[in-house]
């Protein structure tokens, strides 16, 4: 019996070395079935347009835990500014550098690696263990888990635990876990005016003029108190325009770009109604372009919240915090057929940036957690 699963890091470099550009797999996914496959995994590769899909499952009965990730990686960003190549694993001064190393090509090698191990100690295990990786979550993420979650809901699967293997920890691996996501809402506003020359303001409506206290009130609203895990719902202005180009005309149209980021305390259309009738009180003549980018979602501390604080606890010392924190991932996908989804990864410090990286000591202990996550849930 194998107390740990075999070190990640050959085939951590072996996925970083895959150029998979979002929305490109280049393969990865393909490597991931093939070792899945040898353990007895049944694996289904579902293509949405340019976006690759895998949903993998060994068994049958319940509980169904799922690992969820995504292959997908963001562009490199200036090559000259990375000490070594990106798509090239580089191991230095203890760090496994190389895009995709904490964002989470780390993670996925550590769901195969504990996977591995556990079927090797419990080849007869109980319920069913699955996997759910897409090539669309740095995208627009319209093709990817959504879609595996759209056909596993017609095919009326359930899940019971799901944990996604995004960078949730902060300085240390282990030291918080996302047990929820606030919701993301946004809008392009168009408000409307009577272009003209500035001189003639009798014969003009000045869109700028007219938003502004309205624009004043929603920055100054308190749209819920928040609660025990989310904190108040946020409304923030990201871009605004308005002009000809001419600085002697009054602009006829003024667009306002913004985002919610909401509590489940509120809800969509109590963020609509409310910010629409804030237009109206100020009498303006506006138009609203709505586009919902996920709905909030939160995992009260229960079975899969108790084993992933066990498991950090034995192999890191220390009491992970919950946090609904950062922005959204495919956990707000997987939530409409999973009751408990919680997030664990490594340290998202380098995630994005020039020279992202993992310490080695955490590509280590991270399939170790995961594997005892396994163990506890899966008896």
């Amino acid at each position: 019996m194998s107390r740990h699963p075999e070190s990640p890091l050959a085939l951590t470099r072996e996925l970083i070395a895959r150029r998979s550009l979002t929305p490109e797999d280049a393969g990865c996914q393909a490597l991931l079935a093939a070792r899945l496959g040898a353990i007895g995994f049944a694996c289904e590769t579902i293509q949405r347009g340019d976006v690759t899909n895998l949903w993998a499952r060994r068994g049958s009965g319940a509980p169904l835990f799922c690992f969820a990730g995504h292959t997908d990686v963001v562009p490199s960003g200036p090559l000259g500014e990375w000490h070594s190549d990106p798509f090239v694993p580089s191991v230095r001064e203890g760090r496994l550098y190389g895009r995709g190393a904490a964002d989470m090509k780390s993670s996925i090698a550590a769901f195969i690696l504990a996977a591995e191990a556990f079927v090797r100690e419990r080849p007869a295990h109980r319920g069913s263990l699955a996997l759910l990786i897409t090539s669309d979550e740095e995208g627009p993420s319209v093709d990817g888990t959504v879609r595996v979650v759209e056909l596993l809901k017609k095919r009326g699967v359930q899940l019971d635990y799901c944990l996604v293997g995004e960078p949730s920890s902060s300085e240390k691996l282990g030291d918080v876990i996302r047990n929820g996501r606030r919701g993301s809402l946004s809008g392009r506003l168009t408000v409307r005016g009577v272009q003209g020359h500035v001189a003639y303001p009798e014969r003009v409506r000045n869109p700028i003029h007219l938003a502004a206290p309205a624009l004043a009130e929603l920055a100054g609203t308190l749209w819920d108190q928040g609660n025990e895990f989310f904190p108040p719902t946020s409304w923030q202005a990201s871009n605004i325009h308005a002009g000809t180009g001419a600085g002697n005309v009054v602009p006829g149209l003024l667009e306002l770009d913004f985002n919610f980021r909401y509590a489940t305390s509120s809800t969509e259309q109590s963020l609509r109604t409310r910010f629409e009738a804030i237009l109206e009180r100020h009498g303006l003549e506006y138009a609203v372009d709505w586009s919902s980018s996920g709905r909030p979602f939160l995992t009260q501390p229960a079975a899969l919240v108790e084993a992933v604080s066990r498991a950090i606890g034995r192999h890191m010392g220390i009491e992970p915090a919950l946090s609904t924190g950062g922005g959204t991932s495919d956990g707000r996908f997987i939530a409409d057929i999973c009751a408990q989804v919680v997030e664990l990864g490594p340290p998202n410090l380098s995630i994005h940036k020039l020279n992202e990286h993992i310490a080695l000591r955490d590509l280590e202990l991270l399939p170790r957690i995961y594997l005892d996550i396994l163990r506890d849930l899966l008896p």
